[in-house]
């Protein structure tokens, strides 16, 4: 039995509402692919202009890919700009060189980062800690200059003419020069990645990959495969960056040869540090906070990214499980 200590003292006209707030979250955990749906529904209304909300989708969407593996698996990686590279050019080749339709160029730039994902990792998991994250920054990098080489790439001026204009779908035409349908559109994949990411999460393998972070050792002595788990989370992490590069190559209509360099694999674990690692929605809260320093701070001075970096400083100190992780748990600690 649990005791409750009240304080009976307090009139009910002076208490506050029980559980109202608490209701609402638990309410939020359990439906979160809808709640995650209905608030990027009317996102772009509360941002300043419609590129930066997609920015925030696309960017929010690779920090979930590393989420999978950094914050859920506890494997810091430094080379995940590679499989957001290698799907932007995969979906960017087969739409400007070989005129394939949207919908084939999208499956199979993830298709392509999930097998550069399975050859990297079946070497990247041999080793643990730092050594994992500094074998996957130089695996990235002979990825970066694989591609630099490849006629079809563009080399240091990056490909263009990923052309675009519209969508069509059964029963609508979706004119992806408008930048609301444009949204819209990214909206739509978001939305699939997370309902899958929250599949994931709620099967036997999220479990699984929750025990390899908390104890390896344990995880081994429970009967876990533990180099098979780490490999398909690595790999799965993999395909909703490559997700995102292809969605960026779209919106972008070009594939800057930048989106595979290191600073880009460094980026991105600064927007997981920001949202909040081993969090459904922290990394579009990471995305959202970047972005948008980035956006007003590179309106005042070119040095944009200093102010970038003593937020970030600032953060890390006083929110040191991302803004989002941090919320929660107090949230969660006043139950």
């Amino acid at each position: 039995m649990k005791d409750f200590p009240m304080h009976t003292s307090v009139s009910p006209s002076t208490a506050p509402a029980p559980g109202t707030l608490h209701s609402f979250l638990g309410l939020v955990e359990r439906h979160r692919v809808w709640a995650t749906a209905v608030f990027f529904a009317v996102f772009p209304l509360l941002m300043p202009y419609e590129s930066v909300a997609i920015n925030i989708l696309i960017y929010g969407l690779y920090a979930v890919g590393l989420n999978l593996l950094f914050g859920y698996t506890g494997l810091l990686s430094f080379g995940h700009a590679a499989f957001l590279g290698v799907g932007a050019y995969t979906a960017g080749i087969l739409i400007a060189q070989h005129q394939v339709s949207w919908w084939i160029a999208v499956p199979a730039a993830i298709a392509m980062s999930c097998l550069v994902a399975l050859l990297m990792g079946l070497l990247a998991i041999r080793t643990r800690g730092i050594y994992f994250a500094m074998v996957t920054l130089a695996l990235s990098q002979c990825v970066y200059f694989l591609v630099y080489q490849l006629p079809a790439s563009g080399g240091e001026n990056g490909l263009r003419g990923v052309n675009v204009a519209e969508v069509a779908l059964p029963g609508m035409t979706i004119n992806l020069l408008d930048p609301v349908q444009k949204y819209f559109f990214m909206f739509g994949f978001v939305v699939l990645a997370m309902w899958l990411l929250s599949r994931i999460l709620a099967s036997p393998f999220g479990g699984a990959i929750e025990a390899v972070r908390e104890n390896e050792a344990r995880a081994r002595a429970c009967g876990f495969d533990i180099e098979r788990t780490k490999l398909l989370a690595f790999v799965l992490s993999a395909g909703f960056c490559g997700l995102a590069g292809a969605l960026n190559a779209i919106h972008l209509g070009s594939v800057p040869i930048e989106t595979l360099h290191y600073a880009t694999s460094g980026m991105v674990v600064m927007l997981c540090l920001l949202g909040g690692m081993g969090t459904y929605f922290g990394p579009f809260v990471g995305a959202a906070l970047f972005l948008l320093i980035q956006d007003r701070a590179s309106a005042w001075t070119e040095h944009w990214q200093m102010i970038v970096g003593a937020v970030f400083i600032f953060f890390v100190l006083f929110f040191p499980r991302g803004v989002w992780g941090t919320l929660l748990q107090k949230l969660n600690h006043g139950r």
